[in-house]
């Protein structure tokens, strides 16, 4: 760990009384940018989803459960696969706090996976959280938004996600994606955000910014990957870190 100066109550308040402009700034910035979200086009999806819940077959305008807005987290589960994913386990850790508030300010979150809800359910139970966690299974809503991929695009290099064609080897990447439903039952993609677009929705690591080590991913990864275990293997010195399932 680097050491820093040790210096006068005077040189410490008059260091980070500078430094709080930078704060500052990055605050503005950052209130700059969710304006200009909230400016971007819309797309009206022409395609109806039907997907699996605890409460039977639902479609995708069922998913607002009343409000006009939804936030659909994308879960990386796919099929058969018996590997659970830290990162996603890592950020939805932290959902069901918000989400006891976001259900107050018309919005409807939800927690998608490819895997059955046979598949979900018994891992939904062994963490504890109460979100609705529902299945695509059925259906291409994966696909369309660009988190799933075929065998065939994985073959030949086709496939995009965050806005950027690139190969990729696991056919389930994680992400975020936004609706808008109106009076009249039109549903809208209003923004999705991908990969590190996810760190956003991740409280412990906004704790983790202020403290003198920072997030301290320093290898071999660099990454969350580096430290970050599912929320009942801390006391597991010897977990693994497996690939997310291909």
């Amino acid at each position: 760990m680097q050491r820093n100066a040790v210096v006068s109550r005077e040189d410490w308040f008059e260091a980070h009384r500078k430094h709080l402009e930078r704060e500052k700034e990055l605050t503005r910035f950052r209130d700059l940018v969710a304006a200009e979200r909230r400016q971007l086009p819309w797309f009206k999806l022409r395609k109806d989803y039907v997907f699996e819940t605890e409460a039977g077959p639902r479609r995708l305008g069922d998913l607002f459960a009343g409000k006009s807005q939804l936030i659909v987290y994308h879960f990386m589960m796919a099929p058969g696969c018996d590997h659970r994913c830290q990162g996603c386990s890592f950020l939805a850790d932290h959902i069901d706090g918000a989400d006891r508030h976001l259900k107050h300010h018309d919005v409807s979150l939800v927690v998608v996976s490819r895997a059955p809800l046979a598949e979900i359910l018994p891992y939904k139970q062994r963490m504890g959280w109460k979100f609705d966690w529902v299945s695509s299974y059925a259906s291409d809503f994966n696909f369309d938004l660009q988190v799933s991929f075929t065998d065939k695009q994985i073959a030949t290099g086709e496939t995009t996600y965050n806005f950027e064609k690139r190969p990729l080897r696991s056919k389930d990447l994680p992400g975020t994606s936004i609706f808008y439903r109106n009076e009249c039952g039109d549903i809208f993609l209003t923004f999705l955000s991908r990969a590190r677009g996810g760190d956003a929705l991740i409280g412990a690591y906004h704790y983790l910014d202020v403290t003198p080590k920072g997030r301290d991913e320093t290898g071999p990864y660099h990454n969350l990957m580096d430290w970050v275990r599912l929320h009942d293997e801390y006391q597991d010195k010897s977990a693994e870190r497996p690939d997310c399932c291909a």
